[in-house]
């Protein structure tokens, strides 16, 4: 029998189903991911691709040493915006160290260099690619190009570092591109972060605390990278060469970019980041972060020198220092305050044991 008034009501609910609010961080998740994450990878890729470019340019004669380290520059500044973005298959099967090997406490990068410059082994991306981490990516290449041992201005050193360039820049162009193709496949990390419930996330939340993780571990790690060769680790004796990016000084360049990239993730494009989340009640905790970030951000667009000649005298080492304290600040208000405000438990990270 045809009851009209059932009808009705059953249409009613199903409006009121497609009218109700979305879960804020299903939401929050899919724009972080596909606002934020999505195109630092995809620009770090295209500066991988412009390195691989590079590196032949420069070994053809195509291109001078100062094209080809800006180019470098470029790369390192694209890897470091991703250092907050480590979710997914770059957070894996150690693919970060084979992108940029860090901490090196023992020169591993140079002398591994030397050994495969010296064993006259064929190179290319493929033999590369079966190699030690140590060589495959850019710390190598910062190596090449900027260390005083290889001398690339020199023709004949040129000649016998070349193909080691092309290799590095070609497996970084490679493994960008196989990340990359990772995220976008139909059930890749997009679509994770996007839909629930799936293989990675059971829940929205879930996908939220991989966010929050990935982010505190990076800041942990921004201050690991500062705190190394202030001397923080070795009781207060500076260890200028265990910066990151040292032979290039761009380390704070690098810092400043991923805390950078660790902002907009806090902050989100149109509002839609994890500060989205806050209720009007936690204002007061969202511009507490708001303000420590500006901090930070500031002293590191400040520093007037870079790292190792800051760590060259008392004023420079009292600026560092102040860095290092803004960092910590940044770190802690995401480690305990957000983690509270939001539910999550962060448990260990990645860095915890170093």
């Amino acid at each position: 029998m045809f009851r009209p008034k059932l009808l009705f009501t059953s249409l009613a609910a199903l409006a009121l189903g497609a009218c109700s609010p979305q879960d804020p961080q299903a939401v929050t998740s899919a724009a972080i991911a596909k606002q934020v994450i999505l195109p630092t990878y995809s620009r770090w890729v295209e500066a991988d691709r412009q390195l691989a470019v590079s590196a032949l340019a420069f070994c053809e004669g195509k291109n001078t040493l100062e094209t080809a380290r800006a180019d470098f520059l470029h790369a390192q500044k694209a890897w470091a915006e991703l250092q907050p973005l480590l979710i997914g298959p770059l957070a894996e099967g150690n693919r970060a160290w084979q992108v940029q090997f860090w901490p090196d406490k023992k020169n591993l990068v140079g002398r591994q260099v030397e050994q495969l410059i010296n064993s006259d082994k064929p190179i290319d991306a493929g033999t590369l690619a079966n190699s030690s981490v140590v060589v495959q990516g850019l710390s190598a290449y910062e190596y090449i190009l900027f260390d005083s041992k290889p001398d690339t201005a020199n023709a004949e050193q040129k000649a016998r570092y070349c193909p080691l360039l092309v290799a590095i820049g070609a497996r970084q162009k490679a493994l960008a591109e196989e990340i990359l193709q990772g995220w976008n496949k139909n059930d890749g990390v997009l679509a994770q972060m996007t839909k629930f419930p799936n293989q990675r996330y059971a829940d929205s939340h879930e996908a939220i605390a991989d966010v929050l993780r990935a982010q505190v571990t990076a800041l942990d790690t921004l201050k690991k990278k500062l705190g190394t060769p202030m001397g923080r680790m070795s009781k207060g004796i500076p260890q200028p060469l265990q910066a990151e990016a040292w032979r290039s000084q761009s380390s704070l360049k690098s810092l400043h970019a991923s805390l950078s990239a660790a902002q907009t993730v806090w902050a989100g494009v149109d509002n839609q980041g994890l500060r989205s989340l806050l209720g009007s009640d936690q204002k007061a905790l969202a511009d507490k972060i708001d303000a420590a970030y500006a901090v930070s951000l500031k002293l590191l667009a400040d520093a007037p020198k870079p790292l190792n000649e800051l760590l060259e005298d008392e004023a420079g080492r009292e600026q560092l220092n102040a860095i290092y304290d803004s960092l910590n600040a940044v770190h802690r208000l995401h480690e305990t305050d957000l983690a509270k405000a939001l539910g999550i438990q962060l448990g260990f990270n990645a860095n915890d044991g170093d």
